[in-house]
């Protein structure tokens, strides 16, 4: 009987090649870069194949969607929240998510931060830059984001883990290329109670160019599950 989830087999071995290649290309031996599966609109059963076959980090768009499958999903995975997210929307995910990368102003970090202490943890965060400047995309401007991530880094029950971005796809590389200088300078402040570790860059159509700009976090959805399942 054909394997139905052979696709998933052809595709990830390609991934990974291309991964391992784009690492020994431009990054040292012991740089980590990790690879998340982006679940949007996939049904559980194909994200837990994946997982199955080793890819342990999982990253969700929208709170409804999640919502409805995350009972269904493989206990090993961590899951991510990397879409848009509303105040009034982080309460239905604070306790199910390891991080949220779309920490994008004052007003949410302050709300994931108050049902953090509700909760007794601490959540991990990354703060969403819009480096292009694009009025169709969510993100803080470059020029405000070394200021947002220090008024963050005085909340007792977040900590700013670093930051993500999604770039133009015209000049992908010059954008790409920007989040890594602006990477470097906020980590060289060394923030106290920020630990500038994941730069969350990459997707199906430039992760090996991520790769090349520092990024350690790569977020492939269509290069994985195909266009949508």
């Amino acid at each position: 009987m054909e394997n139905k989830f052979g696709f998933i087999d052809e595709n990830l071995k390609r991934i990974n090649y291309n991964l391992n290649e784009a690492a020994a290309k431009y990054r040292r031996s012991d740089e980590k870069i990790s690879l998340m599966a982006v679940t949007k609109t996939v049904a559980p059963e194909y994200v837990n194949y994946a997982v199955s076959k080793g890819v342990k980090l999982l990253g969700e768009n929208r709170v409804q969607e999640f919502q409805s499958k995350k009972d269904f999903y493989d206990k090993s995975a961590k899951v991510h929240f990397i879409g848009h997210l509303q105040t009034n929307k982080v309460k239905y995910i604070i306790d199910s998510v390891e991080m949220i990368q779309s920490v994008d102003s004052m007003k949410l970090a302050l709300e994931i931060n108050r049902l953090s202490e509700k909760s007794s943890k601490i959540t991990d965060v990354l703060c969403e830059i819009n480096i292009g400047g694009e009025e169709s995309k969510d993100g803080i401007s470059r020029d405000e984001a070394k200021e947002l991530v220090y008024r963050m880094s005085e909340l007792k029950n977040i900590r700013v883990c670093g930051l993500m971005t999604i770039p133009p796809p015209f000049e992908s590389e010059k954008f790409l290329y920007e989040m890594q200088t602006l990477y470097n300078e906020i980590s060289a402040e060394n923030i106290e109670n920020v630990n500038m570790n994941v730069l969350s860059m990459g997707m199906s159509n430039d992760y090996e160019t991520a790769i090349k700009y520092g990024s350690t976090l790569v977020r492939i959805g269509t290069g994985l599950f195909g266009n949508r399942i």
